[in-house]
């Protein structure tokens, strides 16, 4: 009995980790979907300004214009560079949140299985201590028999 009490709290503590590493897990995960869509629109916004830039390449543009364009399309990438930064770090972020809450879960699964070891040992000492009280009973009672009928 008195290893339930240790081996409840190292379960109950186990589960709070698993649990505060689940949360982290999915704060990661909409991070990283958040850097990502990010990226994505960037990435659409640069296409749809270039395909807009040509448009008016064909209809004929002023110097100045083309200028602003590039400057623009300049400013993108470099936005676009850094929210690939950002998205990488978010990635690898993600990566190590996954193997904290795998390490976590494993931890609690190990007290999971060492628990139920413990129970089973329990209802293994249980039975046979019912089956020594069985035949205990049924020899006194065989015993009680045998003397009552040699009187």
């Amino acid at each position: 009995m008195s290893n339930k009490l240790p081996l409840a709290m190292l379960i109950e503590l186990a589960q709070s980790k698993t649990d505060a590493a689940t949360r982290r897990l999915g704060q990661l995960q909409n991070a990283h979907t958040s850097a990502a869509e990010k990226l994505e629109l960037l990435l659409q916004y640069r296409q749809e300004y270039l395909d807009q830039l040509q448009s008016q390449m064909r209809d004929g543009v002023a110097a100045a214009q083309l200028r602003n364009f590039q400057h623009f399309i300049g400013t993108l990438d470099d936005a676009i560079e850094q929210q690939r930064a950002l998205t990488s770090q978010a990635d690898t972020r993600l990566v190590h949140g996954r193997g904290d809450w795998q390490q976590t879960k494993r931890s609690l699964n190990s007290f999971d299985t060492l628990a139920d070891r413990v129970r089973q040992q329990e209802i293994t000492a249980l039975n046979k201590r019912e089956q020594r009280d069985s035949d205990e009973r049924t020899v006194r009672q065989f015993y009680l028999r045998a003397s009552t009928l040699a009187d």
